[in-house]
């Protein structure tokens, strides 16, 4: 972890109890390995809950006509996700609370998956649209004590976007057109929410 987000992460935790850090970012710009080293760099002081886990299943999604957009915001539980970061905020001592998680391999959220202790002081959460301001998507960024803007050279992102959707099955021409189709719409959208964001963490090649 560099310097100035060790100095930032060391402040936020200094008035102690429960602090909540968002990481957003396109997808494909790193936001997963940040939560990583974040987590790393503070054993048993930190715990990453995904905005991933709030995917719509894949059969709700084919019911509502939105599985060839999966990713954009309608196709996530928004307000679960709100309804689960107010918990965390407000987390009793001797409750856990459970947190879904999202499997690339299966595609789908698993529930109950990630638990979150009540005497963690740091809960990092990161995904595409903590900042964007419609919906229930508005009372996400107001429980979140910061939020980091996580971005890479566009380049590289859709090159790791390209290689992650044909890592989980798709051939190369329907990669190509998954991130030219669903991907990058949602990259326009998650950079307009950039200068809400109260940190920007750019990440070298």
């Amino acid at each position: 972890m560099r310097t100035a987000e060790r100095a930032r992460l060391e402040a936020l935790l200094a008035g102690g109890g429960r602090k909540l850090l968002g990481l957003v970012g396109a997808p494909g710009s790193g936001k997963s390995t940040v939560a990583q080293a974040l987590l790393d760099a503070l054993p048993g002081r930190a715990q990453v809950v995904p905005m991933d886990g709030f995917h719509l299943a894949n059969a709700e999604l084919g019911r509502l006509g939105r599985a060839g957009r999966k990713g954009a915001p309608d196709t996530f539980d928004s307000a679960g996700y709100v309804a689960l970061l107010q918990r965390l905020r407000n987390q009793p001592a001797g409750e856990v609370v459970y947190a879904p998680e999202f499997r690339r391999e299966i595609e789908e959220p698993v529930a109950g998956a990630i638990a979150v202790r009540p005497e963690t002081p740091l809960v990092i959460t990161e995904g595409n649209y903590l900042l964007l301001e419609e919906g229930p998507w508005a009372g996400v960024a107001p429980l979140l004590d910061e939020v980091w803007y996580v971005e890479v050279d566009d380049r590289l992102r859709i090159e790791r976007l390209l290689r992650r959707h044909q890592q989980f099955g798709r051939s190369p021409e329907a990669a190509r057109a998954w991130v030219a189709q669903t991907d990058e719409p949602n990259a326009a959208r998650i950079a307009a929410t950039r200068a809400r964001a109260h940190h920007i963490l750019r990440l070298a090649d």
